[in-house]
């Protein structure tokens, strides 16, 4: 597939390796910010964006479920990406010369055992790739980065140590946006549909509102609240289901949501990935 993909951080990030697993026809641009990365793809700079939304390590990504639901995109894809952190260093640096490592916080996160066994103090940087890229322009031998493999190569690092990261399941869950909803029904597997909601002020309105799932035989894989505009008391559900909204028991559940709900936006309609079985 030819175009652009638009993703947050340097050539070699986690994201950019989301890219090419997941579009690799498609030219990767690397941008700033999330932010950056949406408003490419909403202005139609790039044809699609590659945001990740969780770690099965170190949790969801901080502030991505709150940029969805504003910014005009929409969910076709999802990608579960295997996150294989090594420690990079200076071509011919040994282990033993490494006094400490940068990364991004979440991947420091994802490697303290390896960082306490090896007596490496954490340093922070913007993200993983750009951390391996001031490494290679800084020349100090006694800082390595971790990062993936894809990052040594593109700034000429070695990979002292390979696969350091705590958890051996360590992977990340991507969404690939679009300006447009796609909602017809694609490959051989499943249908995942992603959705944002709020409740309508009325007493256990969130219990009513997700009777209908359950009474209807529709998995809910997510669930989670976040605070809108800086109130406590408007909140606002993000949720994953399985099904596709044509399906009978899924238009049923949703049908009883938007009784209890003042607001209910689909956000995306797309395949589920392989990785979910």
């Amino acid at each position: 597939m030819a175009g652009r993909i638009s993703f947050q951080g340097e050539l070699g990030a986690y994201s950019h390796e989301a890219c090419r697993q997941a579009r690799p026809g498609m030219e990767a641009v690397p941008c700033r910010t999330f932010e950056d990365a949406i408003e490419l793809c909403r202005t139609g700079d790039v044809d699609l964006a590659m945001l990740p939304v969780e770690n099965s390590t170190y949790g969801r990504v901080a502030d991505i479920h709150s940029l969805l639901p504003g910014s005009g995109l929409r969910i076709i894809d999802e990608a579960f990406v295997r996150v294989h952190i090594n420690l990079l260093a200076l071509p011919g640096t040994p282990l033993d010369k490494i006094t400490a490592a940068m990364s991004h916080t979440v991947l420091l996160g994802q490697c303290r055992s390896f960082l306490k066994q090896h007596n490496l103090r954490a340093l922070t940087g913007a993200d993983t790739a750009g951390s391996a890229k001031i490494v290679a322009e800084k020349g100090d031998p006694s800082i390595g980065a971790l990062a993936s493999e894809l990052a040594g190569e593109i700034y000429g690092l070695d990979v002292v140590a390979r696969q350091i990261e705590d958890q051996s399941n360590n992977t990340t869950r991507f969404l690939v946006m679009s300006r447009a909803l796609d909602s017809a029904r694609r490959g051989p597997g499943p249908m995942m549909t992603t959705f944002t909601f709020r409740v309508r002020n009325i007493p256990a309105a969130l219990y009513k509102a997700m009777g209908g799932f359950a009474t209807n035989g529709v998995n809910m894989t997510k669930l989670e609240s976040y605070m809108v505009g800086g109130s406590f008391t408007a909140t606002e559900f993000y949720a994953d289901i399985e099904g596709h909204p044509d399906d009978a028991n899924v238009a049923r559940a949703l049908d009883e949501l938007r009784y209890f709900t003042s607001a209910c936006d689909i956000l995306g309609v797309y395949p589920a990935d392989p990785s979910r079985a």
